[in-house]
């Protein structure tokens, strides 16, 4: 069984302190436990309107980042040393900015402006700039409904930068492998977890066995088609032989080609459709964005 820092029965004693020192309604909250792997507090605070989060000590920049992600307003409800006693304190986070955690202790983060929805199809200048020119944010929504994400999948994503962004976004109990072989490209891609602190995101430079016997075995794989997917796809299918696969490619050729190539692969449970995208121009007219494949299929099947 895995050791956790906080038990069932520390978790209920927190939420009980906290029933009975504070107005707030309990009834929906949200935990989070972010002294276990994966776990994203920023997306999870911009969801929910109020999460209980337990945390060790340490963590000298958690407000700095929440402020620095838009949520200096979310109010924090905390106590002072690491038992669920004593008087409560409150502040908002941008009057927390300078401190970190004292104590391994649980606090509640109250978010009133919480979408309590996911993010899809973000709008591309939420993202870093840099080297990365990002898919349209409508073709990114079709191409994270093909992936059918779950909580707990783990996904591989290949050169997807934003797409990678998205799925960890939705997928706090999964691992994301973000697969950047140029450097530029990794550095965008660093830029972006830290922006949006992700926790659940493994960004390495290519795709080998080496590699990825490192990292959790993926369920889903996402990869815009290139000279070295054969390689891509040998060497995941290594790593599960029932790996789905969701393929992006701009060019017809190698659209026209894949049923064959999945074929040869032993993925079956083929479908293929290109997605068409106008978008009204200055002028009134309506102007086409580039029309891609998508390719989705599932060894095995």
């Amino acid at each position: 069984m895995e050791n956790k820092l906080f038990t069932n029965t520390q978790i209920l004693s927190w939420l009980q302190y906290f029933a009975q020192n504070t107005e707030l309604d309990l009834e929906h909250v949200k935990l989070l436990d972010i002294t276990r792997k994966n776990k994203n507090l920023i997306p999870t605070v911009e969801s929910h309107k109020t999460v209980l989060v337990f945390t060790e000590a340490g963590h000298p920049d958690i407000f700095y980042r929440m402020f620095n992600a838009g949520l200096g307003e979310c109010l924090v409800v905390y106590n002072e040393g690491s038992e669920p006693e004593g008087p409560i304190k409150q502040n908002k986070v941008y009057d927390m900015i300078n401190r970190g955690i004292n104590a391994s202790a649980g606090m509640l983060i109250v978010n009133p402006e919480a979408r309590n929805t996911f993010k899809f199809g973000m709008n591309n200048k939420a993202f870093a700039t840099g080297s990365v020119r990002y898919v349209g944010s409508e073709i990114r929504g079709i191409i994270l409904n093909k992936m059918q994400i779950c909580e707990g999948k783990n996904l591989c994503i290949i050169s997807g930068e934003s797409i990678a962004v998205e799925a960890a976004l939705m997928n706090g109990e999964g691992t994301v492998i973000a697969v950047e072989y140029n450097q530029k490209d990794r550095a965008t891609m660093e830029e972006n977890v830290s922006q949006f602190g992700l926790n659940n995101v493994e960004i390495i430079d290519h795709v080998d066995e080496e590699s990825m016997n490192k990292l959790p075995v993926p369920d889903v794989t996402m990869l815009v088609a290139s000279a070295s997917m054969e390689q891509e796809v040998t060497c995941l299918l290594k790593q599960n032989p029932a790996m789905e696969f969701v393929i992006y490619t701009l060019d017809f050729q190698v659209a026209a080609a894949m049923p064959d190539f999945f074929a040869r692969m032993g993925i079956g449970d083929i479908d293929l459709i290109q997605v068409t995208i106008s978008r009204l121009g200055r002028k009134n007219t309506f102007e086409s964005q580039p029309a891609p494949w998508i390719i989705t299929g599932k060894a095995g099947a």
